[in-house]
């Protein structure tokens, strides 16, 4: 007898159960009902001979059969998005979608400039960012391309490296008014430190090179680099920053400028997306942007706006 093949929208509805813990939320996130979530997971179970999702007080959790079929629908649902970005676009225009990857600070405070540059030159251009520290998978089309704050290991990839973003200390100028200026790395003790509430290994070789920036001895600590950010720019204490973005700032100070920690940055996409228009635009886009970020140019040019806007007060 001739097994039938479940629905694609079998696995979608899947996944949204899986994301969102309820029937009724997924229905909501998908734009379809309660019961139609219902049918499609009671047909994916029966065509897998295995129940996805048991009952209980917080909602439907997922049974270790969910969890082997999870990978196989996240490939599914990042196949189909990759299908719909390549159909969008005509062969010989810059036209259509382009997804990109990039952690929070560079999508949501480096990227927006640049974008809206290219968007100008080619307004029939889509572009969706995932702002995201997460890094997602080029090879199963997660994303078109992706900027990197680690070296690129898979094959098949089309890779620039962009050089490092230093990283400096920075503190608003309330806050040191208040508490004053370190001169030495020693002074850093007597401070309130904004860091990280997690290890990532870049943060372990970080801490490796400078004891005193062991996280146990951070006054405010968040797992996200923006909320990081944002404190010192709230003046809540001292703490790390791209430099380009410090001192883009002139309410913020760079504290012991002799200490630098660099962060390599790369740009990637796919091989096969090295024909494709929108995608060699985008990505060609983002080098140069990204280049003259890391040799911070666009300081040295808003610098000189605001000296030619004081001249004239």
């Amino acid at each position: 007898m001739h097994k039938i093949e479940p629905s694609w929208d079998f696995y979608r509805s899947f996944l949204a159960v899986l994301q969102q813990g309820s029937l009724s939320a997924a229905a909501r996130e998908l734009g379809l009902t309660q019961p139609t979530i219902g049918r499609h997971i009671d047909a994916l179970e029966q065509t897998i001979g295995a129940e996805l999702f048991t009952r209980s007080q917080l909602g439907l959790l997922p049974t270790d059969a969910a969890a082997d079929l999870k990978p196989y629908a996240e490939t599914l649902a990042a196949t189909t998005a990759a299908l719909l970005r390549s159909a969008s676009g005509r062969r010989d225009q810059v036209t259509g979608t382009v997804r990109i990857s990039a952690s929070e600070v560079i999508g949501i405070e480096v990227l927006p400039p640049i974008l809206a540059s290219l968007q100008e030159a080619y307004p029939d251009l889509t572009i969706e960012l995932s702002a995201s520290d997460a890094v997602e998978d080029l090879l199963q089309r997660q994303a078109d391309i992706a900027v990197r704050m680690t070296a690129p290991s898979q094959e098949a990839l089309v890779i620039r490296r962009i050089g490092d973003i230093p990283i400096g200390f920075f503190a608003h100028r309330r806050y040191l008014e208040r508490h004053g200026t370190p001169s030495a790395l020693a002074n850093l003790s007597a401070h309130r430190l904004i860091g990280f509430d997690r290890q990532s290994a870049y943060v372990r070789a970080m801490t490796k090179r400078y004891p005193i920036l062991d996280p146990a001895g951070f006054a405010f600590k968040a797992d996200s680099n923006l909320a990081q950010l944002a404190a010192i720019r709230a003046g809540m204490g001292i703490g790390l920053c791209q430099r380009p973005l410090g001192l883009a700032n002139p309410d913020l100070v760079h504290l012991l400028p002799e200490i630098g920690l660099p962060l390599g940055t790369w740009v990637a996409m796919h091989e096969n997306l090295k024909t494709s228009p929108r995608c060699r635009i985008t990505f060609d886009a983002l080098v140069v942007g990204l280049f003259d970020y890391v040799a911070e140019r666009h300081i040295a040019t808003t610098d000189l706006a605001r000296s030619h806007r004081n001249s004239r007060s």
